[in-house]
């Protein structure tokens, strides 16, 4: 099957998992998307991830463990791609978005790699927007 956005695929198969409270959900590898798992890890929004290779199918896999609170709440209230093949999004470095007031983060794509809003901040990097979690 043939994805146009890999990364939408991935943040629609964390949001699918998240509402029906799925422990983990496979996203189908890459290293953006081993980036983005680790940013979310970083942050807290998910409790692990792994890449799973299995001789059995044509690729690997990245395995990602959902997180949610001690009375089943969800941490993930919500992820939404910004950035879309169709129509980049880019910002410099004094424009950073800010999700939720500082609530959730932004995932920046930076001539250094995947950065949060923050870290790009600290470091003076703009670049396209990839994502909003919250």
């Amino acid at each position: 099957m043939y994805v146009t956005d890999p990364i939408a695929d991935m943040l629609t198969r964390i949001r699918n998992a998240n509402v029906v409270y799925h422990e983990s959900v496979d996203v189908p590898h890459s290293n953006v998307k081993l980036s983005i798992a680790k940013i979310l890890k970083e942050e807290g929004y998910i409790r692990n991830y792994k890449v799973i290779n299995d001789p059995k199918k044509p690729y690997a896999v990245v395995r990602v463990f959902l997180n949610y609170g001690p009375n089943k709440e969800r941490v993930i209230q919500g992820l939404r791609r910004i950035s879309k093949p169709g129509r980049r999004i880019y910002v410099g470095k004094d424009n950073l978005p800010k999700v939720m007031g500082g609530l959730g983060i932004a995932v920046i794509s930076t001539s250094q790699g995947l950065k949060t809003d923050t870290e790009a901040s600290q470091l003076g990097l703009g670049g396209e927007v990839v994502c909003y979690v919250w």
